[in-house]
């Protein structure tokens, strides 16, 4: 297995993510950073974020309207996207004896799943947090 560095731009972008809050497109991610730092080009940012989600530093939690979303929220959990605004939020829950019985029944080895719900969230229905 090769060794990765911890460059300058990886943690930038680590940063970003976290900073971010958002579960971030690496356009999302990229325009963050280049406020700050214009050098850093959309490839690296591109690159380093699908590096660091197979290493498993950060998530890919899906394509969502066209675009990859990131997650620096490592624990297992689901995630809920707003079929109106785009917004991708964190739903936390015990899905496990249901997962666990899809596992048993299927012919398929299942290694991993990423699961997500879709519909309006609070901020579009109008409700506070």
């Amino acid at each position: 297995m090769a060794i990765r560095r911890n460059t300058i731009q990886k943690q930038l972008i680590f940063d970003a993510v976290v900073g971010l809050n958002i579960h971030a497109t690496a356009e999302q991610v990229y325009e963050y950073i280049a406020k700050e730092n214009p050098s850093i080009s959309k490839a690296t940012v591109y690159r380093n974020l699908a590096q660091m989600a197979e290493a498993g530093e950060l998530l890919n939690i899906g394509v969502f309207y066209g675009a990859t979303h990131y997650d620096h929220n490592l624990h297992r959990h689901y995630h809920f996207v707003c079929s109106k605004c785009g917004s991708v939020f964190d739903i936390d829950g015990d899905f496990a004896c249901t997962i666990n019985k899809i596992k048993e029944d299927s012919q398929h080895q299942i290694t991993d799943y990423n699961i997500s719900f879709s519909g309006v969230c609070y901020k579009c229905k109008g409700l506070k947090s």
